[in-house]
């Protein structure tokens, strides 16, 4: 039998459109998403805020074990100074959950948000304890969640301890800038603050308090207890004073 060449425009040779075609399933990147990571991706979508997140312990000159959830904060002051000179960003919303950590590196963070000509609003969610309270006062405005927890006490030092006179003087000075650094930034007074750290009683095997959501709202420590929605009500609001106040006027 003589072959037929194979001619596309040929009625004999031509696929024939009623056939119905084998498909092949190629793999979304959407179904990768939920068998890699169990999420599905977000669309994006351009905003003028920008989220920090202060998670875990606060790591400084030390490096915690891997087992550690953690936050550098060599990776956050270079975060800090990239959305100080980025035109599309306009705010700036911190969002904390940290057990506290190097108070050098924490008070760092703190000094470069309060120093920041955006406005920035912080959230504290779960807890922002210890050298966590410093950075939640340091933003423009700061919310709470209702069950969220801050831990005040003093200054503690891990590894070794050389006893001599000025190693007592170098903790009292630190624990006074921290101290200031609160008041400064926060309602509460210098008074109400020292005695919250140096409370005995409410905290097992140590000194200090704890405060939970509306607590640290009634002395004057936090602004407001909110959460998310509220956070970014307010910063946008904050946004829009900021473009409409003279420039140098902070």
């Amino acid at each position: 039998m003589e072959k037929i060449p194979f001619d596309p425009q040929s009625p004999e040779t031509a696929p024939n459109p009623d056939t119905p075609k084998k498909v092949v399933k190629k793999a979304s990147k959407k179904t990768e998403s939920i068998k890699e990571f169990g999420q599905l991706d977000l669309p994006d979508v351009q905003s003028n805020i920008h989220c920090v997140t202060i998670v875990g312990q606060i790591e400084g000159h030390l490096t915690m074990p891997p087992q550690n959830k953690t936050t550098k904060y060599e990776h956050i002051i270079p975060q800090l100074v990239a959305l100080e000179q980025s035109p599309q960003i306009e705010g700036i919303l911190v969002i904390l959950n940290t057990v506290g950590g190097d108070v050098e590196a924490g008070l760092a963070i703190a000094e470069m948000l309060t120093s920041m000509t955006k406005p920035t609003v912080s959230l504290v969610l779960g807890g922002g304890h210890s050298i966590g309270v410093p950075i939640a006062v340091a933003s423009d405005y700061s919310f709470i969640a209702e069950t969220a927890t801050m831990t005040i006490h003093p200054i503690r030092l891990t590894g070794l301890v050389i006893g001599v006179p000025q190693t007592y003087e170098y903790l009292d000075k630190m624990q006074d800038r921290v101290i200031n650094f609160v008041t400064r930034h926060s309602n509460v007074t210098e008074e109400k603050f020292r005695e919250l750290m140096f409370r005995t009683g409410e905290l097992a095997r140590d000194i200090g308090t704890v405060l939970v959501g509306r607590d640290a709202v009634k002395i004057g420590l936090i602004n407001e207890v909110g959460g998310i929605g509220q956070a970014v009500k307010k910063l946008k609001a904050l946004i829009e004073e900021h473009k409409v106040k003279p420039k140098g006027v902070h």
